[in-house]
């Protein structure tokens, strides 16, 4: 162009600023702050303003406040707005909030963005405010004020709150805009009310993506995947194009449900779009293959993504603690520490965990050393994965020291000590600690009488136990689950009353399986029990018909009872089935690597050094 006047250059940056690209913006605009005879106005500083938030360019936004305050362009309600826009993207909350204190005039604008800034950053109560003060001062409020207000409740999970901005947005009309339609239907999910943000979204005029994307990802929240897949697929039928989100909610569904053919649908479907780039879309497909057991599908994934957040590195850490493989964790640990952001306590906390599970002390004791240097070790999962290694390696007074330390335990700290001391024989100790904790104002989980229960049982308390099962569901609204009725179970059949356990597992409302059942058959051997044995036996090969140790145990019933044609039949019908018992085995650590050794192998290379070192400790023990 011959002559380019302010509007063609407002226009140009206006222009890369509309398609996010902040770098371009900014450059066209400093090379037209040097162009002689084009003049500064507030509407093309506050555009440079907004370039500044985009990209993040806090130095050069700062340097365009001092501009503006030295102009006088800061009293201009747009340049105003613009820096407290800016201020509040690139992080600087408090600076955001300064310069919208100190504008002489506002207007709606003015009081959206503040509120915006602040609820984005987590302050929702401060929004909240911030809202309230701007309906007092009688701005008229738009859909956009109104939303991020609804979204500061369904954050805080205000439902008085959010209804009385519902009453309102009512009032002026906009309930029904999309914006504000689809924040009230996420606020009533957030805060429970799942039907209530159902009937909003089935009287949307229109339904968008961001108003199906809410209802799918409140169904995950909720527990319900199954009608997150079924509204998914009413959503692929109606036309509406899933987005990244969409997709994110719906694949962290399937790995809720552990359907991993589903997931792998969604990961080809993902890629044949070009979604798969989107951090939120890789993250949700690494989540999904490792809970489903994929661990190498989701490696693959991992090293496919072009880039990895702290979200990324924790999740694929976690996959492979949780599956027990603690070198791989220990790997990817180590390679995030190099090349990766700075690992945080949920990473710490997934590989001290696989270090308890897995035996592996000495890497244990390293990594509680590093997260000390960090100075990761007042955290709640931290402390309680440390608290879970030691109790869990043998420990246990250093566990406890590692527990009496904790600044602000919380209930998953107590959790995992009392069920260390419940492992190791303290169960005065673990009931004792058990009664504390509501002395001390926390309220026991599941997990908690989980490890109360395995207490009472193992100290063989039945009254006491039972009490503490009816407390669940009476006191604290737990319903028992799988691992508590166990725990009953296991109570009832050390204290040798076997018909009592059998009537448990018969009438509990959870699917009986193969454990709660062996239990019982482990104590009619103990006990002598044959014809409730051969019960418990005939329950478990239902489930699983070529068990080699339910045979054994269910022969060895017979032969202590003198059974002989019984227990002969047994080990016939073993042999029939070829049903072999699978040796046992052990594993120690010792110079830095892990050796395992099972019953009746001779084939090891060391073998000859152990067999010497065997007969002498026996010579000696004679």
């Amino acid at each position: 162009m011959p002559k380019r006047d302010e509007v063609t250059w407002t226009n140009m940056i206006s222009g890369y600023v509309g398609v996010s690209d902040s770098s371009e913006a900014l450059a066209l605009f400093s090379n037209m702050w040097v162009q002689p005879g084009i003049g500064m106005d507030p509407f093309l500083l506050s555009v440079a303003l907004k370039a500044c938030g985009l990209g993040g360019e806090l130095t050069y936004g700062e340097v365009l406040h001092g501009y503006s305050v030295k102009s006088g362009f800061v009293n201009s309600v747009f340049v105003g707005s613009a820096l407290v826009d800016m201020y509040m993207k690139v992080g600087e909350i408090e600076k955001g909030c300064g310069v919208f204190d100190e504008m002489p005039l506002r207007n709606v604008v003015s009081w959206t963005t503040v509120i915006t800034g602040l609820v984005r950053a987590g302050y929702n109560v401060e929004g909240l405010v911030c809202f309230a003060e701007m309906w007092r001062c009688r701005v008229q409020c738009d859909a956009y004020a109104f939303a991020i207000s609804l979204k500061a409740c369904a954050g805080l999970g205000a439902l008085k709150c959010g209804r009385e901005v519902h009453a309102q947005a009512m009032k002026k009309g906009f309930d029904e805009n999309s914006f504000v339609a689809n924040s009230l239907a996420t606020m009533y999910n957030k805060c429970g009310k799942l039907d209530y943000g159902v009937q909003l979204f089935a009287k949307m005029r229109t339904q968008d993506v961001v108003s199906w994307t809410s209802i799918i990802t409140s169904y995950c929240w909720t527990g319900q995947e199954d009608c997150a897949m079924k509204a998914f697929m009413r959503m692929q039928e109606s036309g509406v194009r899933p987005n990244e989100y969409t997709f994110a909610a719906i694949i962290s569904g399937c790995a809720n449900l552990a359907r991993v053919e589903w997931g792998e649908q969604l990961h080809a479907n993902v890629l044949h779009l070009g979604l798969a780039d989107y951090l939120s879309v890789g993250n949700s497909i690494i989540t999904m293959y490792a809970k489903c057991g994929r661990l190498a599908s989701a490696s693959v994934m991992f090293h496919e993504m072009g880039r990895k957040d702290i979200i990324s590195w924790t999740t694929v850490i976690a996959g492979y603690s949780q599956a027990g493989y603690g070198e791989e964790a220990f790997k990817y640990l180590s390679w995030m520490r190099r090349e990766g952001p700075k690992p945080n306590e949920y990473a710490f906390a997934s590989v001290l965990s696989v270090c308890g599970s897995m035996a592996m002390f000495e890497q244990g004791k390293q990594l509680h050393a590093h997260v000390l240097t960090v100075g990761l070790d007042s955290e709640a999962m931290v402390q309680s994965a440390l608290i879970n290694l030691y109790s869990k390696c043998g420990s246990i007074q250093e566990a406890a020291k590692n527990f009496d330390v904790t600044k602000d335990g919380d209930v998953i700290s107590w959790t995992s000590m009392i069920n260390g001391y419940a492992q190791h024989g303290y169960y005065q100790e673990a009931i004792d600690l058990f009664e504390k904790i509501p002395k001390v104002g926390l309220k026991p989980d599941s997990v908690t009488f989980v490890g109360v229960l395995a207490a009472c049982s193992h100290a063989g308390l039945v009254d006491l136990g039972f009490h503490y099962f009816n407390s669940m569901s009476n006191d604290f609204k737990i319903s028992p689950s799988k691992e508590h009725y166990g725990c009953m179970i296991d109570l009832l059949c050390r204290a040798g009353r076997l018909s009592e356990a059998e009537h448990m597992i018969k009438s509990m409302p959870i699917q009986q399986d193969d454990v709660v059942w062996s239990t019982l058959l482990t104590a009619c051997r103990l006990h002598g029990d044959a014809d409730c044995g051969r019960r418990a036996a005939e329950e478990i090969l239902k489930l699983n018909p070529n068990c080699a140790v339910t045979h054994i145990t269910l022969a060895s019933i017979y032969a202590a009872k003198g059974m002989w044609r019984e227990a002969a039949e047994v080990r016939k019908i073993m042999r029939s089935k070829g049903v072999i018992k699978e040796p046992g085995w052990s594993g120690i650590e010792a110079k830095d690597g892990t050796f395992v050794f099972v019953a009746g192998d001779r084939s090891k290379h060391y073998s000859d050094g152990i067999k010497p070192q065997v007969n002498q400790s026996i010579t000696r023990m004679v």
